[in-house]
């Protein structure tokens, strides 16, 4: 019985149910990675059965009522340490929301989840939207279902939300995205009146096998410790973690868009640093997982764009490039590859967008899940809606579905409520970085001459350490001074491309 055992005992006996959970879901987790790599496409049918009774298990396990009994015994008990509180009153968060989900509803939605994954998969292949749109639907109603069983707030969108980024509602997203359209359209606007830029030469052929060993390079070079991972290839670049000694990253490959690949790299290694960060003694507990998915995209966005787009990386970086592609940039200059590197165009693919026009990008996809999830916008015309709003806010004519609707992977999995969480992000990196800047002596330096370290040290000691222990805006002010503000993406941005576009 809980009443004869020691606050000690009690809490290792909790730790020992989360990190049994923890192995289920990672074991679940190596299944889906493997299925976005490797998977025979006659596994499908039996890997969605595996994944299927793993979700449920792992579900039975945390709704199980002796982690309850434990939970309810150490609440507010006083003698625990201000993290291994911390880590019970999320674990009851957790587990009071878990509980609002039936498990005939654990395995439906994970069923669903993997027709809707391949049926996503098929429906690329054929670049037909009609191919995705019945299992779509099926996704669609069981979202509308989880949000009734979640509970919400003025919009059911909101309970969606909070899953990603605890604390985000409609309310808020519609005044971020309203500055956003208010902040940036000017200033792409002074960008448009400016001479064009050319990257042509990013569109020649670009050997894949060199790409591949200069994306492992500057992945190694970041700090990613490949000891602790690895990278492959998958239809939609992403990042997976097992532990924090198994991280693992995606990429894809376009010999004719040297920019594909590199950036996936950069991007996704922001990720990984992040996981390979998080501290392994909290393994499988709330404060050893990441702290939101704005946190976690602020990282990838980080590396991607605040370093890996600026000119001080490419100092480094540039001249080794220009031997492994001599044909392609032996006779281009270090700025006009910079300049092209950065060029700011309305465009159709949201990985491949510019820093600039990615969150018109994302407030589309937003607007758009608004639309599913309330009933606004039928699944039936949703491939419509998609290109009318390409249209109107990018200027931009979608020639096809796999340019177009079928482009980004997060629905076939359910991922609804993420898409906002990129925006977010950008807007967290820009203000850690000028914190970093400010805080790191010859931050900007270091950069230049490849060494990452002292940029690394700094994330590690104040954004990767912490897990859920602090909510996004409270780190944000822990480690800036002050909450979220768009105004340090907007000055970023400003000066940037100003400099870059000279006006």
């Amino acid at each position: 019985m809980p009443g004869s055992k020691s606050t000690a005992e009690l809490y290792a006996e909790y730790k020992i149910k989360l990190q049994k959970i923890a192995d289920v879901r990672n074991a679940l987790a190596v299944l889906g990675w493997d299925q976005e790599t490797y998977l025979p496409e006659k596994g499908a049918g039996f890997r969605g059965q595996q994944i299927t009774t793993l979700s449920t298990i792992a579900h039975e396990l945390f709704t199980a009522p002796e982690l309850d009994t434990v939970l309810q015994a150490l609440k507010g008990q006083s003698s625990l340490d201000a993290v291994a509180q911390k880590n019970i009153l999320l674990s009851t968060e957790d587990f009071e929301k878990n509980k609002k989900y039936p498990p005939a509803f654990v395995a439906e939605m994970s069923k669903v989840t993997n027709e809707s994954y391949h049926a996503w998969i098929k429906a690329r292949k054929a670049n037909d939207y009609d191919l995705f749109a019945p299992a779509l639907s099926k996704m669609i109603a069981l979202k509308k279902q989880e949000t009734d069983l979640l509970g919400y707030e003025h919009h059911p969108y909101n309970a969606l939300l909070n899953e990603y980024e605890k604390g985000a509602n409609t309310a808020m997203l519609d005044t971020i995205f309203e500055e956003v359209k208010t902040a940036l359209s000017p200033l792409l606007t002074q960008i448009e009146q400016q001479p064009a830029i050319h990257k042509d030469f990013l569109h020649k052929h670009y050997e894949r096998n060199t790409q591949w060993q200069f994306g492992i390079s500057l992945l190694e070079n970041m700090g990613y410790d490949m000891q602790a991972g690895r990278q492959d290839i998958s239809e939609h670049p992403f990042t997976t973690s097992f532990n924090p000694h198994d991280v693992r990253v995606t990429t894809r490959i376009d010999e004719n868009d040297f920019g594909n690949m590199t950036w996936s790299c950069i991007h996704e290694g922001g990720h990984a640093l992040y996981e390979q960060g998080l501290p392994t003694e909290q393994y499988g507990l709330p404060c050893g997982e990441a702290t939101s998915l704005g946190i976690h995209e602020s990282q990838s966005r980080l590396w991607e764009n605040n370093v890996g787009r600026s000119l001080i990386f490419w100092q480094y970086h540039y001249p080794r490039l220009q031997q492994l592609f001599p044909e392609n940039l032996g006779n281009v200059t270090l700025e006009t590859f910079y300049r092209a590197i950065n060029k700011v165009q309305p465009s159709l693919i949201r990985t491949e967008a510019d820093e600039l026009t990615y969150h018109f990008h994302i407030m589309i996809r937003y607007e758009i899940e608004k639309g599913l999830i309330d009933g606004s916008i039928p699944v039936k015309d949703l491939k419509h809606t998609w290109n009318e709003y390409y249209r109107r806010y990018l200027h931009v004519t979608v020639p096809d579905d796999v340019q177009g609707v079928l482009q980004d992977i997060h629905w076939s999995h359910g991922s609804f409520g993420y898409f906002p969480t990129y925006s977010l992000g950008s807007f967290y990196a820009a203000q850690f970085f000028t914190a970093a800047q400010h805080q790191v002596p010859g931050l900007d330096n270091s950069i230049a001459t490849g060494n990452y370290q002292p940029l690394l040290d700094w994330l590690r000691t104040n954004i990767h350490p912490f897990g859920r222990f602090y909510t996004s805006n409270e780190l944000c002010k822990k480690v800036t001074g002050k909450p979220l503000a768009f105004g340090d993406f907007l000055a970023y941005a400003q000066k940037k491309y100003s400099g870059i576009y000279q006006f």
